[in-house]
């Protein structure tokens, strides 16, 4: 930074005040003033004493000179430094040594490695210090091959490395990744004696293994003679930064037995890997040594154990870390903003927000990307985050800047899919990386835009950003077909050609292609010989026999997981989907139970508590959903419609709209689907005036534009209440053009009252919009027989045979012991088929003597259905 002018014109205070700078002899009384400023490390008043001396034409010598171009190194005062330069420039002391160092290490610490190495060339005279200077500046500034180069050099020059070389060269290893370069620095550090004289030189050693081998690192550790703090720090961030958090934790206890006094940079390592560990009373035991230490002010560690907190799942403890730290940084709110999406509290998020406008605080990029993902989870998404995206490029955030904003505002479109919006972004970005390739190639095989997705994957093979397995991962989400079985396979085949590690995320994307292509041979082998299967591999492969209509085989799975892994909230909403679709209620009991004992919270976590009433709704059980909706701590948009839905779904219409009217009154603001519910729940119930109010209500006083399901519910609430010519007309109105369930909806209307006019033109509407769809000529053929109209019925069937259609057969189904057993007319492909039709005949046998007479109406003609 520049020296301001005001300041640069002010008289330093000498540390004597009475001591007058002796005129005949100045410098030795300035070299005096500034030689105690750097005792006290007060950079800024040796530039002020420096600005005092030009004043007075007074000039600096060679033992001042160098103190003076290394302030302004920390100080970051390119600029003054440059002047510096200039002015020796022709003189002795751009020759001195001790000034040369100094300007090389300015220029390094600056980052301008070009005039380092100029000034470091035209040094006569280059010793030790000057070769370390300039060898730290290149690995300080990732030129590490330079480094090496550089060092290569010296030793043509005949000088020995020491132990600040050493230092240099094995963080240049390090980065690197040159183990055998590292080993013979090892080699020469413990021949020269080099590794017993400086701590230093073992702490390198360490941070260098660490990232090959932990247990050369302690190997290494332990033979270190004179340990201090940084060797002790290096190995717990050597074994956290492995991954192995309880070795961290387990060399921080040895620490503390060993009566080593801990710094801030241990305790917020120590911290995080607690967090990893995801150990809540360790986490308390590690806030008690903060508050003992004095370390309570520091931003950072507050910071750490406000993460920490949210990673064990005390946001409780967050919030109140938070609210006892009146001094908190935009950091501090970034985390506590972070953890309330993550935890979906968006309401409480949005707070926090508009809070942190009211105390002044400006949002940095981290606070845009945060808000960015809020977005996603609010209502009216995609306005809220071009609103976003407006407020940062307005606040001077570029794109072309910040790559991380850009991958931000990327996802965020990908995840809404405004794929415009996406190449646009992406247009504008100047720096992307392999996220950003990634994020993009995503949103085009989302898109269906499979032929161009590979085209950019093959522009991103052949660039210099090489792609890794989310590249891999995402090529292979537009893989979603029998079809696309050979390139899928031929991407697996780059996988393995190419050396890319096949982690669990890429090998749960591979098994999820293989099963969507329908190879789930080759899927489950996959899945098999994954060794550290994740929740999210099992989750992926229940998810995708699901999809599949493989119910049964989801719930096997399920047991299985149970016995090898921990089922997290995804896995428990995947299964419950099969027990809402199948109808299946003991096993959502036994599911309710299950995470009952493991202590899910659905304060924390309302996605399993909304499919919790979803299911129970669904099951008719809808007192257990009033249970979990009364006790809900928090509710959302989707609590709401949940009951709703399950109100409908029995016919409780009454129920279903006072529901909608105690949401309004709670403050809740209803979307699309609440009205679908709601609709849909009016027409269950043949509530038609209640059921029309409500929608002209959702466009006049919501605000909400119907789409093809609204128009749907309305045809259906007016076809069951018989208003057959009302529901025609309200087609006709219709500002879309109607879809083939609306056709439909109005043609059941037509069979339900027994109604044949005019059902041939409507059936023609639905012929054209679907025309192999078997069930239309079904339902018509149906129509015809309530109006008893069998030449019609007749005429029907030999349209269907002539086109050879058929109609899929109902399936029934029943669930005992997680088993499901699947039945059609006239199935006989069940091991128990003999008992259960003997059973069957008995029972009928029973009716008729009880005087009970089947009504086969409907079966005489319905016999596809």
């Amino acid at each position: 930074m520049n020296i301001p002018l005001s300041l640069s014109l002010q008289k330093p205070p000498l540390l004597y005040p009475n001591t007058q700078v002796d005129s005949e002899h100045p410098i030795r009384d300035y070299n005096s003033v500034i030689k105690h400023y750097v005792k006290l490390k007060n950079d800024h008043a040796i530039l002020s004493t420096y600005t005092h001396m030009e004043s007075l034409n007074v000039a600096p010598d060679k033992a001042v000179l160098p103190l003076i171009i290394k302030a302004c190194a920390r100080l970051n005062a390119i600029e003054r430094g440059k002047r510096i330069h200039l002015g020796i420039m022709g003189t002795d002391l751009i020759r001195d040594v001790k000034v040369g160092t100094a300007l090389v290490g300015f220029y390094c610490k600056c980052g301008f490695i070009g005039e380092a190495r100029n000034v470091f060339e035209e040094m006569d005279e280059k010793d030790l210090v000057l070769w370390n200077a300039m060898i730290n500046g290149y690995v300080g500034c990732g030129e590490y091959g330079e480094g090496v180069l550089l060092f290569m050099e010296m030793q043509k020059e005949g000088l020995r490395p020491n132990s600040r070389t050493l230092v240099a060269l094995l963080l240049a290893c390090e980065e690197c990744l040159e183990l055998r370069f590292g080993k013979e620095i090892h080699a020469y550090g413990l021949r020269n004696g080099l590794f017993d004289l400086d701590p230093h030189v073992g702490t390198a050693l360490i941070g260098f293994y660490s990232s090959f081998d932990m247990r050369i690192a302690y190997h290494v550790f332990d033979l270190i003679v004179v340990r201090n703090i940084v060797s002790w720090n290096a190995m717990i961030t050597g074994y956290f930064n492995a991954g192995d958090s309880l070795a961290a934790l387990n060399i921080f206890v040895r620490m503390l037995l060993d009566k080593v006094e801990i710094d801030s940079v241990t305790l917020l390592v120590v911290i995080q890997a607690s967090a990893m560990f995801g150990c809540h009373k360790l986490g308390l035991q590690l806030h008690q040594i903060v508050i003992k230490f004095n370390y309570c002010d520091d931003m950072f560690i507050v910071n750490a154990l406000l993460n920490m907190y949210i990673e064990v799942g005390s946001l409780e403890l967050a919030c109140e870390l938070f609210d006892a730290n009146p001094t908190c940084d935009v950091a501090l709110w970034n985390s506590m903003l972070f953890a309330y999406v993550t935890y979906e509290w968006h309401e409480e998020a949005v707070s926090l927000l508009v809070r942190m406008r009211t105390e002044g605080l400006r949002e940095d990029e981290r606070t845009i990307v945060i808000m960015l993902s809020l977005c996603a989870k609010l209502a009216h998404r995609l306005k809220k985050g071009k609103s976003v995206h407006a407020h940062a490029v307005k606040s001077g955030m570029r794109l072309r800047r910040d790559v991380s904003l850009g991958n931000a505002l990327l996802s965020l479109y990908e995840e809404l899919s405004c794929f415009e919006s996406v190449k646009k972004v992406f247009d504008e970005m100047s720096n992307v990386d392999i996220i950003s390739y990634n994020i993009f190639i995503l949103a085009l095989a989302r898109n269906n835009m499979r032929s161009e997705a590979c085209e950019l994957f093959e522009v991103v093979r052949e660039s210099a950003v090489k792609p890794n397995s989310y590249t891999i991962i995402s090529i292979l989400s537009a893989f979603e077909d029998e079809s696309c079985l050979k390139i899928g396979r031929s991407v697996h085949g780059f996988v393995i050609k190419q050396g890319i590690e096949i982690n669990v995320p890429l090998n749960t994307a591979l098994t999820d292609m293989y099963m969507n292509c329908s190879d789930e041979a080759t899927a489950m082998k996959l899945f098999e010989s994954c060794p550290h299967r994740d929740p999210i591999s099992w989750n992926a492969l229940i998810a995708s026999y699901i999809k599949s209509n493989q119910a049964n085989k989801a719930l096997l799975l399920f047991n299985r997981m149970i016995l090898e892994s921990e089922p997290n909230a995804v896995t428990i909403i995947n299964i419950l989907s099969t027990c809402t679709h199948l109808a299946n209620l003991p096993q959502g009991q036994y599911l309710h139970a299950y995470i009952t004992r493991r202590e899910f919270s659905f304060g924390f976590n309302l996605s399993l508590a909304n499919a919790f009433i979803t299911m129970y709704g669904r099951c008719g059980s809808i007192k257990y959903a009033e249970n979990i909706f009364e006790f809900l701590p928090r509710k959302n948009t989707i609590s709401w419609n949940a009951m709703i839905t399950g109100y409908g779904m029995l016919g409780r219409g009454d129920d279903a709209v006072s529901t909608f009217l105690q949401m309004l009154k709670d403050g809740f603001q209803p979307n699309g689907i609440t009205f679908v519910s709601l609709l849909s729940a009016c027409s269950h119930s043949v509530l038609i005036e209640k059921g029309l109010q409500i929608f002209h209500s959702m466009v006049q006083n919501f605000s909400i534009t119907p789409e093809l399901a609204h128009y749907g519910c309305v045809v259906d609430l007016l076809g069951r209440g018989g208003y057959l010519g009302e529901a025609k007309e309200f087609i006709k109105s219709m500002p879309i053009k109607p879809d083939a369930s609306v056709w439909r909806a109005l043609l059941s209307a037509y069979r339900v009252h027994s109604e044949s006019k005019e059902v041939e033109t409507i059936f023609e509407k639905l012929v054209e919009l679907e025309p192999m769809n078997a069930g239309n000529y079904v339902l018509l053929s149906n129509t015809y027989a309530a109006a008893g109209l069998w030449s019609d019925v007749r005429r029907i069937r030999t349209w269907l045979s002539e086109k050879g259609l058929r109609k899929p057969p109902g399936i029934s189904w029943i669930v005992i012991k997680t088993q499901i057993h699947c039945f059609t007319a006239s199935d006989r492909s069940h091991p128990q088929s003999d008992k259960i039709y003997a059973t069957l005949s008995s029972m009928l046998l029973s009716l008729k003597q009880s005087g009970y007479t089947p009504d086969f109406y409907q079966a005489l003609h319905d016999k596809e259905d």
